[in-house]
């Protein structure tokens, strides 16, 4: 870390709390999980969270967190059972191909994967590993990093109840890349460097969706479309690329496909690839940051909020 980035995190105490949060998730799990949202939340926004009249997108996710909770979340979340999951309902032509899956990274039998793949924890975010060229590979980097992972339980950090029970494993999968000719990677240790499209679902149907893009350059931008491909001027996570990315050919199957996945649920967030113009599938996310991370624009808050209909309590 620079020192300038140390500087940051001083006069940041907030952002610093919830990064030694996220790695160390437990904590504070001897507190009871609307306790803890309601501290957090303080923390991450500055505000108080208002659970008896959610309005807000954030606070509505905080509420689902609680009071929405379905075995089948589990699988979807699991990035091993999640491929299974999706497959079943759009086809296997959308799954980037699954290499292995073990649970221990001393398991992991290296001369038998090719020369570039990407390692992935099933039951977390960010026990991510890319190898481009086995030669250059530094196993015990790998070992520690999953290692650290495969320890911790995701669902603590942010109280999202699917993970509780995920187990931790570990899986292989194909190294995919945009760059045919790509022998020294372009990805980086968040996604790969793909261009993803993160595409927002309530209740099954699109309302916008989010096109990142400079992943691998360290300096990510995310621009947002709404349902009729309008660029937005929301600001979400990322600042706007410099140049409004174009949308891809392939947007409407994107679409299509990601309401599938959706139908029944209030909020989803369903990720895809587009590879050669090739669509793969990501991830499901049900919370996104967690419901942590603030939306700049009050009128998105709210209008992102009215698109949850929160169920009925029995």
């Amino acid at each position: 870390m620079k020192y300038s980035d140390i500087i940051k995190e001083i006069k940041e105490p907030r952002r610093l709390f919830l990064k030694m949060l996220h790695r160390y998730p437990e904590t504070f799990k001897w507190v009871d999980d609307e306790a803890y949202l309601k501290f957090v939340y303080r923390i991450a926004l500055g505000k108080k969270l208002n659970l008896n009249n959610p309005k807000t997108f954030n606070e509505k996710l905080q509420w689902l967190k609680l009071h929405d909770r379905k075995d089948i979340y589990t699988t979807m979340v699991d990035k091993y059972e999640a491929k299974k999951y999706v497959a079943e309902r759009i086809g296997e032509e959308y799954i980037i191909p699954t290499l292995g899956v073990w649970n221990h990274f001393d398991e992991i039998d290296f001369n038998a994967l090719p020369d570039q793949f990407v390692l992935k924890c099933t039951h977390d975010s960010g026990g991510l590993v890319i190898c481009t060229d086995k030669s250059k590979f530094d196993r015990e980097v790998a070992r520690k990093k999953i290692e650290h992972s495969l320890k911790r339980n995701f669902y603590w950090f942010g109280r999202e109840w699917p993970y509780k029970n995920v187990p931790a494993r570990i899986i292989a999968e194909k190294y995919m890349s945009e760059d045919k000719n790509d022998t020294e990677s372009t990805f980086n240790e968040i996604n790969g460097g793909l261009r993803d499209y993160k595409l927002y679902c309530f209740d099954g149907k699109v309302k916008l969706y989010l096109v990142t893009t400079d992943r691998s350059k360290g300096a990510t931008t995310g621009d947002y479309f709404d349902e009729q491909n309008r660029h937005l001027d929301l600001i979400w996570g990322f600042p706007n690329a410099k140049t409004i990315p174009d949308v891809p050919n392939n947007i409407e199957k994107m679409k299509e496909l990601a309401e599938i996945l959706a139908a029944g649920i209030p909020q989803l967030r369903v990720d895809f690839y587009c590879i050669h113009d090739k669509v793969y599938f990501g991830e499901l996310t049900f919370f996104d940051g967690s419901g942590f991370d603030e939306i700049e624009q009050e009128c998105y808050r709210d209008l992102l909020g009215d698109y949850i209909k929160l169920p009925t309590l029995v």
